[in-house]
């Protein structure tokens, strides 16, 4: 092998990974770091949120209120801490901790909608808690991601923001609506989040998680 040859395998992005890996032990049975990661997860998140809410949401709207469904294109900001939470954790349940813990710490730092946020929270984290339970808690790739994604933006329009928000929109702007929402759910959250899980786990901070594991496995098979 040549200096270049070496070089070049070392410096190269780690392979797919071969095999996806489960949660350790029973599928329902939490263990303290998966607690604790989900929680740290949640508020950082729920910084991000009180930062977009207070300094970029007013930029968001002042940009789009000429065709304000637009605007909804912004909505996979908030659908993040569900997907990652998803595919770090993947157990029951922690796509929708992760949501709503970053709800009430939005909720505490301030924001525009007051307590709504965690109704909010509760649709964004159960869409995506949908998908997971639909794959058995099996498949955590980016396709898995893009589908909790939309799943998530459909439940959040759906079930809440059609009938608050978009009260007074016509029935073409509502379904315009609703497409924004899913197409920021499937990138912003979606491709965005499997993104991230695969960045933390590349920088070593999965290392006690599956995703950690399959970033360990796909460099040794290099």
């Amino acid at each position: 092998m040549t200096t270049h040859d070496k070089t070049a395998r070392e410096t190269a992005p780690p392979a797919a990974p071969t095999r996806t890996i489960l949660a350790a032990g029973r599928l329902t049975a939490w263990r303290g770091v998966d607690l604790i990661t989900a929680a740290m997860l949640a508020v950082a998140f729920g910084v991000v949120f009180w930062g977009f809410d207070t300094f970029v949401y007013p930029l968001v709207g002042a940009v789009t209120v000429g065709f304000p469904p637009a605007g909804e294109l912004s909505l996979g900001v908030w659908l993040i801490p569900a997907v990652v939470g998803g595919l770090v954790i993947r157990r029951p349940g922690a796509a929708l901790f992760t949501e709503l813990v970053a709800a009430n710490v939005e909720l505490l730092l301030g924001n525009g909608w007051g307590v709504a946020v965690l109704l909010s929270g509760l649709l964004q984290g159960l869409g995506v808690e949908m998908v997971l339970a639909l794959v058995r808690w099996r498949r955590f790739g980016a396709a898995t991601a893009v589908l909790g994604g939309v799943a998530s933006a459909i439940l959040e329009i759906v079930g809440y923001e059609w009938w608050s928000y978009t009260a007074d929109y016509s029935p073409t702007w509502r379904l315009v609506y609703l497409a924004c929402g899913v197409v920021s759910g499937a990138l912003i959250a979606g491709l965005g989040g499997s993104a991230l899980v695969r960045a933390l786990a590349r920088s070593g901070a999965l290392n006690a998680f599956p995703a950690g594991q399959e970033v360990r496995e796909s460099r040794a098979t290099r």
